[in-house]
């Protein structure tokens, strides 16, 4: 949550800012990936078996992707898709590799061998330490087919598809807590596109038998953009089976302050999803299902997913090619922005998953050397390492951006400061100052709250960089300035940077945590309780 003051071009900015103005636990998911068969993501990226210089483990996975993974601190990866999931067949990826059929993919006009599937995604899952988070496939796919796959990664009955795993390879339930009820079902690039009247049914009738068969699982619902009349009516038809909503934005723009302010956009996105969901939680009229035993005294508020989110431009990267975005400066402050928005709205969000994770519009590209790290590979690094724990409150005075946006109503309907701002106080009393920096020709001498350095200083971007530089095989022109401030006077932001600055502070901890853990705490059981579910 930030307010802000706007200023002359000519006024001192200033960020104000304490580590008792806790808003909000900040939910480790929001750090998470995403792999898709598409592209390079999977094969080639992922799982490279045919790699001939060393960077394979005896699985076929990419050691060198293991390592960013595990530096990005990925906590949960979504798979297998996306587009892709519409015409899946989870039984083609398991049993001998041999034995798997190769078919037809047309989400994305390829052929998919299947020699990476369930098991495998979730072996690589526990070498990075990733909890797993799946699609069902709710194009092509049947409700039997998709409790199967529930069987097969949670159970330990003597029952078929329990059995099948184990013959397989794997005697105990894999546990995977997150599922999603289809991906883009509203698009018509989608395989069996529907209408908001036929999923909203759909999905209720799905989510009711899946969490019959495992009570425990949290059910993800298939949005749009967070405010559109399709979010309005599944939420309201769909909140008793509903953990999380999810919602997908993708942003760019070929100029540089359209594209780098555009994440903007999600933050208004997420305010109104939000309030989406408290109307249908307002609405919900519980005489109409007589599943309840009892009216709640409380009922459930789902977070939301925002499990597909970048900078992607697909006239520069198509997704029937590959999708294999080569990222500079600008893009780089725009996943900035992103994350910034993500901290500031942290009370709304239970996961975040950046589409993708490795080469399809990616911050981690492979060659057959090695690995890329992409401009926006860094801000996401500092995120995930550092800005935990709870979110803070701010207070920016900052000039402003004044010109095109992208959407054209971001600038008729919200400040752009050219100073972008989120705030988080860690677990170990850090106060961690994420700072953008929009402006492609000044540094910004900025006040800051009073500080007792010495102060961490990480900077990506800045003065020694042009907007428009990348890093490609062998040249790595942006990455981490790592720097010590020794907390006097103002701070100079540079032009076109990410910063993050932290700091000691006293030992705190808040009486008031509405943080994520206390939100799950409170979220009543629902539907699941009707159907003599164990509390959750």
């Amino acid at each position: 949550m930030t307010s802000f003051t706007r200023i002359g071009d000519g006024d001192q900015p200033s960020i104000s800012t304490t580590a008792d103005q806790t808003i909000s636990g900040i939910d480790p998911l929001l750090y998470g990936g995403f792999a898709e068969h598409m592209g390079r993501c999977v094969y080639g990226g992922i799982y490279d078996p045919t790699n001939t210089n060393g960077l394979i483990d005896e699985n076929g996975f990419r050691t060198d992707v293991i390592d960013a993974m595990k530096e990005l601190q990925v906590p949960i990866m979504r798979y297998p898709g996306g587009n892709f999931t519409a015409t899946y067949r989870w039984l083609d990826g398991v049993g001998p590799k041999e034995q798997r059929p190769k078919r037809i993919e047309v989400a994305w006009k390829a052929v998919e061998p299947n020699s990476f599937g369930t098991d495998e995604f979730m072996k690589w899952c526990d070498i990075i330490d990733a909890e797993p988070y799946l699609a069902l496939n709710m194009g092509t796919g049947t409700l039997e087919e998709a409790l199967a796959w529930v069987e097969y990664c949670n159970l330990d009955t003597d029952t078929h598809y329990v059995n099948l795993r184990k013959q397989n390879g794997r005697e105990t339930p894999y546990g995977v807590k997150y599922w999603a009820l289809g991906n883009e079902v509203w698009g018509p690039w989608q395989v069996e596109q529907s209408c908001k009247e036929d999923y909203a049914k759909k999905a209720y009738q799905w989510g009711k038998a899946l969490k019959l068969l495992d009570p425990t699982i949290k059910l993800v619902l298939c949005g749009k953009d967070g405010h559109s009349d399709w979010d309005r009516y599944v939420l309201q038809e769909c909140l008793k089976i509903t953990d999380l909503h999810s919602i997908h934005i993708y942003t760019f723009d070929m100029q540089h302050y359209p594209n780098a302010t555009s994440p903007k956009s999600a933050e208004r996105a997420i305010e109104i999803t939000a309030a989406l969901i408290d109307l249908a939680r307002t609405e919900m009229n519980y005489e109409t299902f007589p599943h309840f035993s009892s009216k709640p005294k409380t009922v459930h508020r789902p977070k939301i997913s925002f499990d597909e989110w970048n900078i992607w431009n697909p006239i520069r990267a198509p997704g029937d090619k590959g999708a294999e975005e080569k990222y500079d400066v600008s893009d780089m402050l725009a996943v900035g922005l992103w994350l910034n928005v993500f901290v500031r709205q942290a009370k709304h969000l239970g996961m975040a998953t950046i589409a993708q994770s490795v080469n399809v519009i990616a911050p981690l590209m492979t060659t057959e050397q090695g690995i890329i790290k992409q401009t926006t590979y860094w801000p996401l690094l500092l995120f995930s390492k550092y800005m935990r724990g709870q979110s803070l409150a701010v207070h920016v005075r900052s000039p402003t951006y004044n010109g095109p946006t992208s959407p054209e109503w971001l600038s008729s309907t919200m400040d752009i400061p050219m100073l972008d701002v989120s705030a988080a106080l860690g677990d170990d009393d850090y106060l961690n100052l994420a700072v953008v920096n929009l402006s492609d020709s000044q540094a910004l001498e900025t006040s800051l709250p009073s500080v007792k350095g010495p102060v961490q200083v990480f900077t990506v971007g800045g003065n020694v960089n042009n907007i428009r530089d990348t890093n490609s095989w062998g040249s790595t022109k942006v990455a981490i300035a790592d720097s010590v401030w020794d907390g006097s006077g103002g701070f100079a932001f540079e032009k076109h940077s990410f910063t993050l600055l932290r700091w000691k502070v006293s030992p705190l901890r808040p009486t008031l945590n509405l943080g994520f853990t206390e939100t799950t705490k409170n979220i009543t059981a629902g539907v699941a309780n009707s159907l003599h579910a164990r509390d959750r």
